[in-house]
């Protein structure tokens, strides 16, 4: 769905796609979610999501980029991703 900005949301938190990159959540904030598309398989013509990686991340640039990951999985598919990086992100903003 898309926010006020004409920006693509999801649950609330802006989703921002760089090729097979996919980050969910402000920057602005402590955390980020940062989704990776590490297989693709044919579904009749689209290529569907068979392999993503997710990560809970420090947004904080002090940080050593190896030292930012908190959490990470694998899923099968983009929708068992997003439903642990909703997951993942809401109790990480909420632990203010």
């Amino acid at each position: 769905m898309a926010g006020k900005t004409g920006t693509l949301e999801y649950k609330g938190h802006p989703l921002r796609r760089k090729d097979n990159l996919i980050y969910y959540g402000s920057m602005a904030d402590k955390y980020i979610i940062m989704l990776q598309v590490m297989d693709t398989r044919k579904l009749k013509d689209l290529d569907m999501a068979s392999k993503v990686s997710v990560q809970l991340q420090l947004t904080d640039t002090n940080v050593k980029s190896r030292d930012r990951v908190l959490k990470k999985t694998e899923k099968d598919s983009l929708y068992a991703a997003m439903d642990v990086a909703s997951v993942w992100l809401e109790r990480a903003l909420s632990q203010r």
